[in-house]
């Protein structure tokens, strides 16, 4: 089933906070849903790299990028490095690049567009806070569900696959 959020805000008008209609998909997994992990950084993915490359357990990253347009936090490498760990999608708020290599993968890719330019490797940002975009505060723990129709998040699981 791929159209999963328009259910679960049909069902838990309560319980959900959905994310203001900015992101596209990217990715080749259309939907996908897992608890959140976050990450704020600025033009600077070495805390992407980093966590996507550990085991995700079928987590989602949540990235607040600023909503910078000018480097790419997201490339091939790192996205195959998600898949393998199984990770079961990122959302950033910025930029991907490498965009018909991500869309090949088994991972959902939520970004605000795409640009071939990549970041620096400074080291800089924040892992495991609660990171706000669009409309939504997204804290650590909790859970997110993605699919074509938007982003929709909930304080716990309200289902078990996207």
């Amino acid at each position: 089933m791929t159209d999963i959020t328009p259910d679960l805000c049909d069902d838990n008008p309560d319980l959900v906070r959905v994310l203001e209609p900015m992101l596209s998909n990217f990715g080749g997994r259309e939907a996908f849903s897992g608890e959140i992990v976050t990450v704020k950084c600025f033009e600077d993915n070495s805390l992407v790299k980093e966590n996507l490359a550990m085991p995700g357990h079928g987590r989602v990253l949540v990235v607040d990028g600023g909503g910078s347009l000018r480097r790419a936090l997201l490339g091939d490498m790192i996205a195959e490095s998600a898949q393998e760990n199984g990770w079961e999608g990122v959302v950033i708020y910025g930029c991907i690049r490498d965009v018909s290599t991500i869309a090949e993968l088994d991972l959902g890719v939520q970004a605000l567009s795409a640009i071939p330019l990549k970041t620096q490797k400074r080291g800089i940002g924040d892992l495991n806070i609660p990171v706000t975009f669009g409309g939504v505060t997204f804290n650590p723990g909790e859970y997110i569900y993605a699919d074509s129709n938007g982003i929709v998040v909930a304080e716990e699981a309200l289902t078990d696959s996207p």
